[in-house]
């Protein structure tokens, strides 16, 4: 592997104060990073420049640095590291953990070079840093959540601004939604939560927005089918709206407001796929004319039927 020349690759003299070195790391980061950077070695650069950033922005790690490049190393040549590098002694041990994720570097960035200097005791002295799980809710229709599709969702999320700080910036993220999302589900988005070594995760909570006809319990839908009283009184077969389009129903002579229908599987996919229900309720039309008014007072003296005789009876 090649020996890197930190103070090469930041700008900087060997003597630079930290101070120099800060500021000679904020106008790097801001240069190349790949969200605001047109280099077209943007993003490597910018790994680069955050490793460099990394080792001598600390005093203790830069003095170990210091040490091993008086040695007459000079960038780009090969190098091997010492053979009591890294031993518990003091003799090359990386203490601290990585805070270039204050800037969205990456831990994955670092070289082959840095790894075989400080990766070892790295790991020894802390676990990698994971950024925070983030969580949100997405609100979809019915349709969608039914055959699945691609919702846009903006969310707040920390990012390096052109001056080189985070800030809290607006996003947008494509989400995926597969078919059959039932209300409470989440939807994992790896890496795309909170910042850090390893970002963390984004969980999207399906909510389900309402629907003029529908409303889903689980993969069950629910439906309330209106119907005339003739269609009750004689049966028919009716044409009913489902997720998948409109299916032919039967109904019973007989039928009675608030009786349950079940279209098996018409529900929301998934194993096994859910079913939608039918509730009838018999809607009676307006009277508009003479005709349609002596059509009802023939019903009415044409039965003998009073559908309160129940409550007539003694207790």
């Amino acid at each position: 592997m090649e020996f890197k020349d930190y103070y090469k690759v930041m700008g900087v003299e060997s003597s630079a104060s930290a101070d120099e070195i800060k500021r000679a790391y904020r106008k790097l980061a801001r240069k190349y990073h790949p969200d605001v950077s047109d280099e077209a070695d943007a993003e490597e650069r910018f790994k680069e420049v955050g490793e460099a950033y990394e080792v001598l922005r600390d005093p203790e790690k830069r003095e170990q640095y210091d040490q091993l490049r008086a040695g007459g190393y000079q960038g780009g040549e090969s190098f091997r590291p010492p053979p009591d590098w890294g031993e518990p002694s003091g003799s090359g041990g990386f203490n601290g953990g990585f805070s270039g994720a204050d800037y969205g570097q990456s831990a994955g960035g670092f070289s082959d070079f840095f790894e075989s200097l400080f990766g070892q005791a790295r790991r020894q002295q802390r676990a990698p840093q994971r950024g925070q799980d983030l969580h949100a809710t997405v609100e979809i229709d019915l349709e969608t959540a039914y055959a699945g599709g691609t919702r846009r969702i903006s969310l707040q999320q920390q990012t390096v601004t052109a001056d080189g700080s985070v800030q809290p910036v607006m996003k947008s993220l494509d989400v995926k939604i597969p078919p059959g999302m039932t209300a409470g589900k989440q939807i994992r988005l790896a890496g795309k939560g909170g910042p850090g070594q390893q970002a963390g995760d984004l969980y999207l909570e399906i909510k389900h927005a309402p629907h003029r006809w529908f409303e889903a319990d689980g993969r069950d839908i629910h439906l309330t089918l209106p119907i005339a009283p003739w269609e009750a009184a004689l049966g028919a077969k009716v044409a009913v709206p489902t997720l998948s389009g409109r299916v032919s129903m039967n109904i019973n002579a007989g039928a009675a407001s608030g009786q349950r229908l079940r279209l098996k599987g018409k529900g929301l996919p998934g194993k096994p796929a859910g079913d939608q229900f039918v509730v009838l309720k018999i809607v009676v039309p307006e009277v508009q004319n003479e005709q349609q008014r002596t059509l009802f007072e023939a019903e009415r003296d044409g039965f003998d039927f009073n559908p309160r005789r129940h409550l007539e009876s003694s207790a």
